[in-house]
């Protein structure tokens, strides 16, 4: 088995080295290579630097949340809670209009039906909300109400499922390089999987 599997490595080394070293086209070949390796560096990079910030940012808001859970100063800054909550609570926190008097929390607008209870329970369980004046038109369907056109927002829990894909493409490279490592190592039998 260690025989084939060296034979194997040296042809696609001869073959690797004939492709790139033709005399032909091996310097265009060899151009293109380096310029894919650079963008995908560089993409790695990006990646990684947005990753990083994204955690940073994510790091300041816990310590945001915990070191502002005190009671808004003025109506202003409660006014401006309530509509940060808006966001992550319905699918579309522009059609709902946010008044506060003293604590006193009205809201108008439209919004679906399914997001009404969970809108109400998260603005009345915000510090220094005393009271909420209902004032909402809840529709069963988005269908010819205006404000509720669009995609929106999607609403808290139904994040897209998408977001590791980019760590599953970067992640299955590198494991397979080390399954391989792993499996190269002198005095150890080739028991790949």
């Amino acid at each position: 088995m260690r025989d084939l599997f060296s034979t194997l490595a040296a042809l696609a080394a001869g073959a690797a080295a004939m492709y790139y070293l033709d005399p032909q086209m091996g310097r265009r070949r060899r151009a293109v290579a380096r310029d894919r390796l650079v963008s995908v560096s560089h993409d790695a990079g990006d990646f990684a630097q947005a990753k990083g910030r994204r955690a940073g940012d994510r790091l300041k808001g816990a310590w945001a949340q915990i070191a502002g859970s005190s009671a808004p100063s003025s109506d202003a800054q409660l006014r401006e809670r309530i509509r940060s909550r808006l966001g992550r609570t319905i699918s579309h926190p522009r059609a709902v209009q946010v008044d506060v008097v003293g604590g006193q929390v009205c809201l108008r607008g439209d919004l679906l039906a399914q997001e009404l209870d969970d809108l109400l329970t998260t603005v009345s369980g915000m510090r220094g909300v005393r009271g909420i004046d209902n004032q909402l038109s809840a529709h069963a369907s988005a269908q010819g109400i205006s404000q509720l056109q669009g995609s929106g927002r999607a609403p808290r829990g139904s994040s897209a499922r998408g977001a590791a894909l980019p760590l599953v493409a970067l992640a299955a490279p590198v494991a397979a390089v080390a399954l391989l490592a792993a499996a190269r190592r002198p005095g150890r039998p080739y028991d790949l999987p």
